[in-house]
């Protein structure tokens, strides 16, 4: 007994510490990467004879004028299609929708802030209690002030700076034209090889494997989670099918951004962005008719956004730690809802240091990308140097480091925060439209994205399988095990072929 309240002491000493000690860091981490925006201001108009918009410092102005070409939202954050822009302007495209752009780019309070917030709302609240009585006496005129309110509330506009200037670059004709990296960006030839090729449509690297002396009966499709590569599947995962004489043609894409993939700079990187390059490079240029989809992490909102938009094409949907984290019913802001469920700003575990820092400071993202993305090669040396050129190693670091820091973050807002409440719809499509099996693997010792979002995932769809591969992390479920998962995958096959 008195064991057990030793470790309970100890237990709620370790979370207050936590909680101070990341009150504290945090705190610091605000100032310096407002220190840090100043910083990259002043470096980008020195290499780059321009000044680069942020989001930091992009406070939501009002609208001013009528005329198009500018997305708006709502003052609640809620995004809208409010404007169009005349067809030959989008390239082809009739519009750009800002409901796929995710407030939390430009929406994140600091920590004194957002405890600040709280402070203010829980001392409302009980301002309205004491109060309650006094308000019930005059609430007819008062219901009739605040209806007026809210109505003009709602017609009151907002833009957001950073987005049009990015979108004006986006707009325009031949919008994939600005092939030229950031000087924070590297600049080797791997990262820039999208940008030398003759594919003028610049599509997505898309590593293929087909059956050896035998003609391949169905097709898979392979995605890769966030900061990572097709060598994750490619490295790992198609050796061991090509091994055991598989009949199926494989697809391993490089996302938008990431690998051997393009890396425009002017890219939002949105959920459209990333599905409509997937279809554009793999379903299309390979008349792909119908096949399975195996994805990790990230990659399984995308997965789930192709099952919804292909959902008689889809035989089966293998999902690797899907990060799935339900809203709550009458939740305001879904997307910053799922920002602190992903970035919970602690120092511990470090993972969620990590996530927090990627996530809350975009200017701290950008000094990490500049130290160890832009010298990537610099990082594959010394670890080759350490690990005897280990080749498990070398396409990790390489899949890890060899992204934009513009593609990471708008990549991480716009698809992991920004789908907030939008997978719930997705999930329900595969539930009541889709005949697929849906399998679920995860981690038991993962640490990034934790094993609940998986049974989320199936309570959500109840037909779904969630098989826990114990004492394996988010990476070493599929790595150190591939011959092990390859098995598993042609069992999920030959049954979803019956």
């Amino acid at each position: 007994m008195a064991v057990m309240k030793i470790k309970g002491a100890a237990t709620v000493a370790g979370t207050w510490l936590n909680e101070a000690v990341s009150f504290v860091v945090f705190c610091i981490l605000d100032i310096v990467d407002s220190f840090l925006c100043l910083l990259y201001k002043a470096a980008d108009y020195l290499f780059e004879a321009e000044w680069k918009p942020c989001y930091c410092l992009s406070d939501k102005e009002p609208i001013t004028t009528t005329r198009g070409k500018i997305l708006l939202s709502h003052n609640n954050g809620e995004s809208k299609i409010l404007t169009l822009s005349p067809l030959q302007e989008l390239g082809g495209r009739s519009k750009i929708e800002l409901e796929d752009i995710s407030e939390t780019l430009y929406t994140r309070p600091s920590l004194i802030s957002d405890i600040s917030t709280i402070s203010v709302n829980e001392l409302n609240k009980r301002f309205v209690k004491v109060t309650r009585s006094e308000s019930e006496c005059s609430g007819h005129n008062e219901k009739t002030k605040n209806k007026r309110r809210r109505s003009l509330t709602k017609s009151s506009l907002t833009v957001n700076f950073t987005v049009v200037e990015m979108l004006r670059g986006k707009i325009r004709p031949q919008n994939l034209k600005h092939d030229i990296s950031r000087w924070s960006d590297c600049d080797c030839g791997f990262c820039t090889s999208w940008a030398s090729t003759s594919d003028k449509n610049h599509s997505l690297f898309v590593k293929t494997q087909i059956p050896n002396g035998v003609t391949a009966k169905e097709d898979v499709l392979f995605i890769h989670g966030f900061i990572s590569s097709s060598a994750f599947w490619t490295e790992t995962v198609f050796p061991s099918l090509s091994a055991s004489s598989s009949t199926h043609r494989l697809f391993a894409v490089d996302l938008l951004g990431f690998g051997k993939s393009p890396k425009p700079a002017d890219s939002l990187y949105t959920l459209r962005e990333h599905v409509e390059m997937i279809e554009k490079s793999v379903l299309h240029k390979y008349n792909v008719k119908s096949f399975h989809i195996v994805a990790h992490s990230l990659g399984c909102i995308l997965a789930l956004s192709l099952a919804a938009r292909h959902g008689g094409l889809i035989k089966s949907l293998t999902l690797l730690a899907p990060p799935y984290y339900p809203v709550p019913k009458g939740e305001k802001k879904p997307r910053q809802y799922v920002m602190k469920k992903v970035a919970p700003r602690k120092v511990w575990p470090p993972i969620a240091l990590g996530a927090s820092m990627a996530c809350w400071y975009e200017h701290i993202s950008r000094t990490i990308c500049l130290l160890i993305c832009k010298h990537h090669r610099v990082w594959q040396f010394i670890a080759g140097v350490l690990t005897r050129n280990n080749r498990t190693v070398n396409f990790l670091i390489e899949g890890f480091m060899c992204h934009t820091h513009n593609a990471a973050w708008h990549t991480l807002h716009n698809i992991i925060c920004g789908t907030g409440s939008k997978l719930d719809t997705y999930l329900d499509i595969v539930r009541d439209k889709l005949k697929c099996n849906v399998t679920i693997f995860h981690g038991g010792d993962d640490e990034l994205i934790p094993v609940e979002c998986s049974y989320n995932v199936k309570q959500r769809i109840p037909r779904a399988r969630v098989k826990v591969i114990e004492h394996k992390d988010h990476i070493t479920m599929v790595v150190g095990r591939q011959d092990e998962f390859a098995r598993e995958l042609q069992e999920i096959w030959k049954t979803s072929s019956c």
